[in-house]
This record gives structure tokens, sequence and C-alpha cells, in this order.
């Protein structure tokens, strides 16, 4: 399976280095890091990663969006949004962590679909208006193909959840004990639901 991870600047860098964590265990998962332009993308704490321009049309496998500050901007740009979609639409699977849920649900490809977000950032994301069935009290969703996270760390979380949705529980448990990561599995245990405060 490729794994696709889209970056833009400003991403937040856990959000992607933790899942990429998780699906450098997967077996036979090839990582490839991709932006709009190619490049180097650097992140929210200046990590800079080098990427490749994203070919939507040749897309497969996995697709993964992040969050950060950069998505203020990401959604109102026309033409990403656009790509995105094309690129979701190739992909078998779509994750995203944080308030790249955001992005891809401008997209429209969310609508009617459950998601959730980071939690500080709940009530900015609900302000958008958009037909997605936001869900405050979440670690993770899943939906179909797609799944989406709260905030940062529970990506980690969630995509230990599609581990062992797609390949087996087993794998999932072991990747997390290599990790030496106490991994929360109920998807429904959100012990930071309440924090809400639209500063990210």
């Amino acid at each position: 399976m490729k794994a696709n991870i889209f970056l833009f600047d400003n991403f937040e860098t856990l959000d992607v280095f933790g899942p990429v964590e998780v699906l450098g265990y997967v077996p036979d998962c090839q990582l490839q890091f991709v932006s709009c332009k190619g490049g180097i993308i650097n992140s929210s704490q200046e990590v800079p990663v080098m990427t490749k321009k994203l070919d939507a049309e040749n897309v497969s496998g996995l697709f993964f969006i992040p969050g950060g500050q950069g998505i203020r901007t990401l959604i109102n740009d026309s033409e990403t949004i656009a790509l995105l979609k094309k690129a979701v639409q190739k992909a078998q699977y779509c994750l995203t962590v944080c308030t790249g849920s955001l992005a891809l649900a401008k997209t429209g490809l969310l609508d009617g679909r459950k998601a959730t977000s980071n939690k500080r950032a709940f009530e900015w994301v609900l302000s958008q208006k958009l037909p997605v069935l936001w869900e405050r009290s979440a670690r993770w969703t899943n939906d179909g193909e797609f799944y989406t996270s709260s905030g940062v760390s529970a990506g980690i979380d969630m995509t230990l959840g599609f581990t062992e949705d797609h390949f087996s529980r087993k794998i999932a448990t072991d990747i997390a004990i290599r990790m030496e990561y106490m991994w929360n599995d109920d998807k429904t245990n959100d012990p930071f639901a309440a924090c809400t405060t639209a500063d990210l």
C-alpha cells in the first residue's frame, strides 16, 4: 500500500510524524511525502521536509491530510481544495488529523459523513457551516473510507485503529508496543472533548 502524506507550510509536526511512525511499521506500506508544488515544506515547528509534487491523477492507496496553522490559509485556496478532491477520490482511504478534516470537508466529500477535529478548534470548524456530521466527543471517527481524528497525538490512535481495521489487531498492538506507546484504542474515549478554546 502506498501512503501519500500531503504537506503544506505550517503543518503540525506531530500530526504527521506520529501516524508516519505507525505506517512505517505496516507491512509493505510505502511512504511518500507530497505537496502542491513539491520541494521543501516547513512545519509550524520549522521542521523541513522534502516532498514530491502531488500527481492527483495517479494517487493510490492511502491519502493523509494533517492539520496545523497552515489549514487556515489552505481552506480558502480553491485550487488546492480541487487538487485534494481529485487525490482523495483516487485513493482507497483518506485519513486526516486535527483540522485536516476541515480541508477534507471543504472538498464536499465529507458531506453527510461523520467526522471530528481538534477540540480546541472545534467552534471554528463548526463556524464554516459545512454539511458534515461533526462529532465533538470522539478521539477519532471512521465512516467508510474516511478516518478523522481529534488533535495532534490523536492521529496516532486513529492510525493504529486504521491498522487494526485493515490489517489486524495483532499488527496494530505489535506496532504500539514497538513504539512504547499506550494506545487509546477506544475511539469514543475522548478526554479532551471539553477543550474548546478556538485558538488553533
